[in-house]
């Protein structure tokens, strides 16, 4: 659909990435990845159109049509929410319209005047294309992503400019999800979603009939919705098959064979330059020194860049709570007429990592604020334990600091005994590095300030940390930072995160906030997930077990002419046994055959990963269009060696 031939970009005098070849097709699902700063917003842009290129060019299939999602930016005015997002249809709208009007026609004309019979075939080609593009359901349509992406049907009607720019976000995204063109391109999608929503994004993602690109900080949501990865890495593009997890692995190989192959040439050169150096003054060998200088400049050398240092911070350990810390008994909150709990009992012990589940409105903010002292409950109590020091970081935290403080110098006031270099190191993992560290706290932006606020935090916790959104506004090198310091802390956390990762390394326990009532679940979000769908599964199983008068189905077995059933319970175990047993010539091949089949799909995937390696330098039209059919076969080969493996196994396993 879409390429890129030895595209290059610039920022000023820096270069972004250069020679970059990248044949983007349709219904790939791909992420952009690489360090802050490497050029992957402007790269989204320039596939946008919205930006050009310094260098190369960029060809596209003709009649594509693109939808690209900024992270910020975006304002919408003078319309309801439903209204905004239907504009997505407006040309079906009109063809809409034109039905009714030509449905009028048809009853006022003749019907056997040449105006009719243009009419009616006008009417019957709009009727059918309108039909074919599910024209009858854009209400249904538009219903189902609003609510999809957290809009309530009384939100429907409100104008957007009543909402924040966080919502405004979500409209937009909306729009493009409905507009379903054939390339989205989404730079940081999930920036304002809550965790249901995500999931939600995730479901849909999963299902879209086109191609995508996805920009994000969030490990598992990419790693649920990519098949394809490509990193913007020494100011070249490099393509990897898999999704986020696949990728690490193959970078680390590919960083390993590059290191090896930088080794070599070291060797190489360095015995060329001991060869030139030494005989550089003797006359007999001036035409070896001349071959060999030749031979040395038309090295193309090969350039290590420089990794990001991993940072391991540790908190400076607080001082031991008792063993409870929290303990809530009856607690509600109202405001007004609107009942936030009631009735909500739990206690907090030390050392949990407590995560704070449920859809935006729940509850989950005002549950942290209770739980700091920062909301006083309408009824019931919370008590903190023995030698319990709190502190809260809020969504707003940015608020509360200095804005004449410089960064430095505020942050070594809050940890006296952390070295500077330390606190620099420290800083540099939240995007704060070089003389960034010494601006005033006030000229930076909320985000910025935010990011800042979280850092202090860590040099100085107490043993009770109630986190409100800690993940936002960071990337994934500062979430790992954040993440190994909580899971070293020896105090208790209790935080709200959108971020599944996080939530899944960091949670040994959770509470889920919905309709008014607070429930604890041991173990992390997966675990939380898991006795979901048991009582998802439970509750449907019961529901289809009952009859409508409340009485179980009975089944009646034929009867053998004696008053009892046909078939005894053992003869119904021997019928049982005799379905699952298989014969062994038989089993023996289809053991065999899987045997075959898990040696080829893995041939298959490296034949895949290969030719995909080759798609992405740009040769000719022929040599293109050759390789993607050859890939396009070995793809369906591998979902037919993969569906036949699943069926063998399962049919081995059964026996």
């Amino acid at each position: 659909m879409l390429s890129l031939q030895n595209a290059g970009k610039r920022f000023g005098p820096r270069v972004l990435f250069l020679e970059a070849n990248w044949l983007i097709r349709a219904r790939e699902k791909t992420a952009l990845v690489g360090a802050n700063g490497t050029g992957k917003s402007t790269l989204m842009k320039v596939l946008a159109g919205l930006e050009t290129l310094d260098y190369g060019g960029l060809q596209q299939t003709r009649g594509m049509s693109i939808g690209y999602l900024p992270q910020e930016g975006l304002a919408l005015a003078g319309r309801s929410v439903f209204e905004e997002c239907l504009t997505v249809f407006d040309e079906l709208r009109d063809m809409e319209k034109e039905i009714e009007h030509l449905a009028g026609q048809l009853a006022a004309l003749d019907h056997a005047s040449p105006e009719y019979e243009s009419a009616a075939e006008r009417f019957s080609m709009l009727q059918e294309r309108f039909h074919a593009l599910d024209g009858y359901a854009l209400d249904a349509q538009v219903g189902g992503v609003l609510t999809g992406l957290g809009f309530g049907k009384e939100d429907w009607a409100r104008q957007t400019d009543e909402f924040s720019g966080g919502w405004q976000m979500r409209i937009a995204l909306a729009k493009l999800l409905l507009a379903k063109p054939n390339l989205l391109l989404l730079d940081e999608p999930t920036n304002h979603l809550d965790l249901e929503t995500r999931n939600w994004l995730e479901d849909y993602l999963r299902t879209y009939p086109f191609g995508y690109i996805l920009i994000s900080h969030d490990r598992y949501f990419l790693d649920v919705t990519i098949d394809r990865t490509v990193e913007i890495w020494n100011k070249r593009l490099n393509i990897y098959q898999g999704n986020y997890t696949k990728y690490l692995s193959q970078k680390d190989e590919r960083r390993t064979q590059l290191e090896a192959a930088y080794r070599n040439q070291r060797i190489q050169i360095e015995h060329l330059e001991a060869f030139i150096n030494r005989f550089r003054a003797q006359a007999t060998k001036a035409k070896q020194v001349q071959s060999r200088i030749k031979e040395l400049e038309k090295i193309e050398r090969i350039e290590i860049p420089e990794e990001e240092p991993v940072i391991h911070f540790k908190f400076p350990q607080p001082p031991p709570s008792g063993r409870t810390v929290v303990e809530a008994e009856g607690l509600s909150k109202s405001y007004g007429a609107k009942q936030v709990f009631s009735g909500v009992k739990f206690n907090l012990s030390r050392g949990d990592r407590v995560a704070l589940v449920g859809v935006n409105g729940a509850g989950k903010s005002t549950l942290i604020k209770l739980l700091t002292g920062d909301e006083t409950p309408t009824a019931g109590s919370v008590r903190l334990g023995h030698n319990v020091l709190s502190e809260y970081f809020a969504q707003d935290q940015y608020k509360v600091l200095n804005g004449d403080a410089r960064m430095l110098d505020d942050i070594s006031r809050a940890a006296l005994k952390v070295p500077e270099q330390a606190l620099r190191s420290l800083l540099g993992c939240f995007l704060f590095s070089g003389d960034d560290v010494f601006k005033p706290l006030g000229v930076l932006s909320g985000g910025e300030r935010n990011r800042y606020a979280l850092a202090r935090i860590l040099v100085s916790p107490s043993n009770f940390l109630l986190l409100d959104e800690p993940t936002n506004h960071l990337d994934m090198r500062a979430k790992d930072v954040l993440l190994e310091a909580l899971a070293a802390f020896s105090g208790t956390v209790v935080f709200v995160s959108h971020d599944r990762y996080f939530i899944d390394r960091l949670a040994t326990r959770v509470l889920e906030v919905e309709g008014g009532n607070v429930t604890s679940h041991e173990g992390n979000y997966e675990d939380y997930l898991r006795w979901k769908e048991a009582q998802r599964v439970a509750s449907s199983s019961l529901s289809v077990e009952v009859s409508p008068k409340g009485r179980q189905p009975e089944t009646v077995a034929p009867s053998n002419g004696n008053g009892s059933n046909g078939a005894t319970d053992a003869d119904a175990e021997t019928v049982k046994d005799r379905t699952r047993r298989l014969n062994p010539i038989k089993q023996k091949q289809m053991e065999e055959r899987c045997a075959f089949l898990e040696e080829e799909v893995p041939r298959i995937e490296g034949a895949i990963a290969h030719t995909e390696e080759q798609l992405g330098v740009y040769v000719s039209a022929a040599e293109t269009h050759r390789l993607t059919t050859l890939a396009e076969e070995l793809r369906a080969e591998l979902a037919t060696f993969t569906a036949e493996w699943e069926e063998l196994t399962m049919q081995l396993e059964n026996a």
